[in-house]
């Protein structure tokens, strides 16, 4: 292992890493000023340049402050105080210019009101070892990142994105990057982000390639809807949505703000799902994003896509285990689905109690119908696109036996013995599944293709990658799930 720490000037000024496993690591680099005082809801605005070598051998602040919910994350999401939170962190293999190794960046997830680039989960040495440069970024959530302030432009988190991809363009071929070999990823908030950066005009040539995992965005997601969410937040807290009544806050009163608006309240189901995300402004994000998608003004760029089985069917199953089928059809309803849509859903889930059933249409309806309903709007355009269904079955006392949220994340990152990720998975999770996985995002990031043995989906054949102990493609293994939520459901953007 190289004894000397690696040193790379960026055009801000030199970054000193550290190595680990043969992996050149550089951490909480700034690509923006802190966004405090004046600057808490403004665009990024580019750091001061430095002179003397800036110590990256640790991860810097994070913009999360709490952990997601109550309890303990699936995914490892340490929370770092401090104010530089729109850092950067580079894991490179070969941190010398010109090396022009592909890039992925990756967009950490969280609901887009928590999560955290400093997660063991997004570690990249196994990239690094596969000739894969990583970068993973930090951004503003919450109500910093996405509540609509008068005096504050929309979608700051969405304008922190972008910045980091242009410090990546300017900065990469000095850690051993092509700046032109760079695909964007991320998981569930994440992907949503991917999802939102392919329909933001000012971010197309930032990138080559995308990967959505389990993605979700706002829907609906009108620039009126971003509006009802602030006149709620007012409504809520007593608080005008401005940046003169924000700016100076505490970061514990704007927590105890953002839980009084998200607090979930009768009357309130016209709004968003995700109410601090993502939103159309008519400027940044010109459109929805499933519209984007389904009348082709999203990027053509090639895009890898899909869901676990059992993304968030525990959030029924152990909230209302004894739900009457009543709740079943309103929940079914209120997603949108017609009359002969509820039917046909509980037809082709006979035997399911009303609880599984209502698990099973909140991932449908928030993941995988939405992933193919991407895929069927590109193919249909002849666009490159490869989608997958994640169906290896978890052995972890938490969710045993089911697909469930994140828990692909270790096997697509070949990161099987990281931190917590034997909780996710259980005991003896297989290597053969993290090599497939894994080989398949390489060869995506490196290729613009995944390989031969994943066949492009179409409308033709509608090839899907199963990942499973055995990965293998199969023909249209959601024809159903498909027909159910593009027939039988009303669109909301």
């Amino acid at each position: 292992m190289p004894q000397q720490q690696p040193l790379v000037t960026t055009t801000l000024g030199p970054v000193l890493g550290t190595w680990q496993d043969h992996s050149a690591r550089f951490l909480g680099i700034p690509y923006a000023k802190p966004p405090v005082g004046d600057l808490r809801f403004a665009a990024p605005e580019a750091p001061e340049s430095w002179i003397e070598p800036l110590d990256a051998g640790a991860y810097g602040p994070t913009a999360q402050r709490r952990t997601f919910g109550d309890g303990p994350t699936i995914i490892p999401e340490p929370s770092i105080p401090g104010e530089g939170v729109l850092n950067v962190n580079v894991f490179t293999p070969n941190p010398t210019p010109d090396a022009a190794l592909p890039v992925l960046v990756w967009i950490h997830g969280g609901g887009f009101i928590a999560g955290s680039a400093a997660s063991p989960w997004y570690d990249g040495t196994a990239f690094n070892r596969d000739g894969v440069v990583v970068v993973s970024l930090g951004y503003r959530i919450g109500i910093e990142g996405f509540l609509h302030l008068d005096g504050a432009p929309d979608n700051r988190g969405v304008l922190d994105w972008i910045a980091a991809l242009r410090w990546v363009r300017d900065n990469i071929a000095a850690f051993g990057g092509d700046p032109a070999k760079v695909t964007i990823a991320g998981q569930s908030a994440g992907g949503g982000a991917v999802q939102t950066l392919m329909a933001t005009p000012s971010a197309h040539d930032l990138f080559r390639g995308a990967i959505s995992v389990s993605g979700a965005v706002m829907e609906p997601q009108s620039r009126a809807d971003g509006v009802a969410v602030a006149e709620l937040f007012t409504a809520r807290t007593g608080v005008p949505a401005t940046t003169a009544a924000l700016r100076d806050l505490p970061d514990d009163e704007i927590l105890r703000l953002q839980d009084l608006v998200m607090a979930p309240e009768p009357g309130a189901a016209a709004l968003p799902g995700l109410l601090l995300a993502p939103f159309a402004d008519g400027g940044l994000i010109p459109e929805q994003v499933p519209a984007a998608f389904r009348n082709g003004s999203a990027t053509a760029a090639p895009l890898m896509l899909g869901a676990t089985h059992h993304e968030f069917n525990a959030a029924a199953e152990f909230t209302m285990p004894d739900a009457p089928i009543e709740a079943a059809r309103g929940m079914l309803g209120a997603l949108g689905l017609a009359p002969e849509g509820i039917d046909a859903y509980l037809a082709l889930h006979e035997g399911a109690t009303p609880a599984q059933v209502m698990g099973q249409a909140l991932t449908d309806s928030l993941f995988r119908a939405s992933s193919v309903a991407i895929a069927e709007a590109r193919a249909a355009r002849g666009l490159p696109t490869w989608l997958y269904a994640f169906e290896w079955l978890s052995a972890s006392p938490m969710f045993g036996g089911k697909a469930f949220h994140c828990v692909d994340l270790p096997f697509a990152f070949d990161l099987l013995a990281a931190e917590g990720a034997e909780t996710a998975t259980g005991p003896g999770a297989p290597q053969k599944l993290a090599d497939a996985m894994h080989g398949a995002w390489v060869a995506f990031i490196r290729d613009l293709d995944p390989g031969a043995q994943w066949p492009r989906y179409t409308r033709e054949h509608r090839d899907t990658m199963i990942w499973d102990t055995t990965p293998h493609t199969a023909t249209d293994p959601l024809a159903a799930e498909r027909e159910i939520w593009s027939t039988h459901r009303t669109p909301t953007a």
